[in-house]
């Protein structure tokens, strides 16, 4: 029976990633064998959603130095049509990333000319190792994105199972789905390897590399061999609504959540509370109105079916996006999941990002701080994430229109306590400025909520519960904070709403 096959951890490109050179391509140059050595670790810098290095069923890697290895006589290499391999490859990861409800990667013959020199060029020194700032190399194409390569090795012709290793290594996995990825180009290159004889050469040695382009290089087709798509702008704007409607004027008196004002906590039993807005500054007494709501990360309050009641948003500690819609009578319908999930990782906030749209959106951001929106699809899932292309290195998340322009803006607390701002352009991305600091000490609330018409219609604040179960309110009517002021206290041990 054949040996275990050694791996090698996936490596990213860094975020952003420098510009690409614009010289011609040409093939690599030769290498001083005698100086390669396997990589153990990624020298990764960035991913959307990504384990440590070191993880997977066979990443106990043995390095194996190309100085204690002979370079391979030229018929060693085995050069049969590829192409069945190659779109195997490519249409095993369009199925997996289509079973996750991800956009399909395309295909580009440049790319894949990169992917294939460095498949040849380690299956020829019988090394596996990455090749040193592949997205720098001309027939990357400029991506800007995100970057990525993986690699593998096989025994045998079964160029599918190099993918199906890839989706069982958490690491190698992460870079499979990750939705920046539009266009990828694969290489595969046959030796005529035994395991009983030649021990390090193997049958069959794969390279897929990985790229994210706001507009996709002229040359782009839809699959190895296929007709070639046009240079594009990005994907449909994600701003788009669905539908539009105005949603239905009830009276809420018995509604859960009354009004957008409103403070809405959960207490360490899983009860969900609230605390009346009566548009003077002051809160009514507290209303107990749901039961259940354990393993919640984060809970949020929104009308996320615009149908004019305010329903809540729970993103579970479990990984689940749980949707529990409110009932003009009072309560809560069954709770809905939102899709996929993997949330618990996320950093979250849900509000009406975008200016065309007045059903809530979602951004986050992950472990390295991506910013993405995820467009409002309905009861049954949101829709695919978009790389809005800007870094937040915050540890908590609000909207909120900060500068009065009627438009969301993103408020992140940083590691430091630092507030800083990101307005909203009422497109996807950010406004391009000097992202300024509005605020200090922030790291004292365990929580921030948005709210509207709390010192008087159409008032916007923010208010923030902090460690001693204190609830402090800062006003924003004004496009600017004017003071807090204490509005609630003996919440010790409550998690505040978003």
């Amino acid at each position: 029976m054949p040996p275990e096959v050694p791996s090698i951890p996936p490596l990213w490109g860094p975020d952003p990633l420098p510009a690409a050179k614009t010289t011609a391509p040409k093939a690599a140059a030769p290498r001083d064998t005698a100086k390669d050595t396997a990589v153990r670790t990624a020298s990764a810098r960035t991913a959307s959603a990504r384990t440590a290095s070191g993880e997977g069923p066979t990443e106990a890697f043995t390095a194996v130095r190309a100085a204690e290895v002979t370079q391979l006589a030229p018929q060693a290499l085995v050069k049969d049509d590829n192409s069945a391999a190659v779109l195997a490859v490519f249409n095993a990861i369009n199925s997996y990333r289509a079973s996750l409800k991800l956009a399909p990667v395309k295909y580009h013959a440049t790319v894949a000319s990169l992917a294939q020199d460095w498949s040849d060029n380690i299956a020829t020194r019988e090394v596996i190792e990455h090749r040193a700032n592949f997205w720098t190399d001309p027939r990357a194409l400029n991506p800007d994105r995100g970057a990525g390569e993986v690699i593998a090795v096989r025994w045998d012709r079964d160029a599918a199972k190099l993918v199906d290793w890839w989706k069982s290594s958490p690491a190698h996995d992460a870079m499979l789905r990750d939705p920046r990825f539009n266009v990828i180009g694969v290489g595969i290159t046959f030796t005529d390897g035994n395991w009983q004889t030649t021990p390090n050469r193997y049958t069959m040695w794969g390279v897929v590399n990985l790229f994210g382009y706001s507009t996709l290089p002229a040359g782009t087709v839809n699959s190895p061999g296929g007709a070639v798509t046009p240079p594009q702008p990005p994907a449909t704007d994600v701003c788009t609504p669905l539908v539009k409607h105005q949603p239905p004027t009830w009276d809420l008196t018995n509604a859960a959540i009354r009004g957008p004002g409103d403070l809405v906590s959960v207490d360490p039993y899983g009860n969900l509370r609230d605390y009346p807005a009566l548009g003077n500054g002051t809160f009514g007494p507290v209303r107990a109105v749901g039961k259940g709501f354990t393993g919640a990360k984060e809970l949020f309050v929104t009308d996320w079916d615009r149908d004019g009641v305010f329903d809540v948003l729970s993103q579970q500690l479990d990984g689940r996006l749980l949707l529990y819609p409110g009932l003009v009578a009072g309560g809560f319908a069954a709770p809905v999941q939102l899709g996929g999930s993997g949330w618990q990782t996320m950093t979250v906030a849900v509000g009406t990002w975008c200016g065309n749209n007045r059903m809530p959106q979602i951004l986050a951001t992950n472990s390295k701080g991506q910013l993405y929106l995820y467009p409002n699809r309905g009861l049954a899932a949101v829709g695919i994430a978009s790389s809005l292309g800007v870094t937040v290195p915050g540890q908590r998340l609000a909207m909120v229109d900060y500068d009065a322009d009627g438009l969301q803006d993103l408020l992140a607390v940083e590691s430091t306590g630092n507030l800083r701002l990101y307005r909203g352009s009422g497109m996807p991305a950010p406004k391009t400025e000097t992202r300024p600091v509005v605020g200090t000490g922030w790291t004292d609330y365990s929580g921030l909520r948005s709210l509207r018409n709390v010192t008087g219609l159409n008032t916007t604040g923010i208010a923030g519960l902090t460690a001693d179960g204190t609830i402090e309110y800062w006003d924003l009517s004004s496009g600017k904070f004017a003071g807090v002021t204490t509005v609630a206290s003996g919440w010790g041990g409550f998690t505040l709403a978003q």
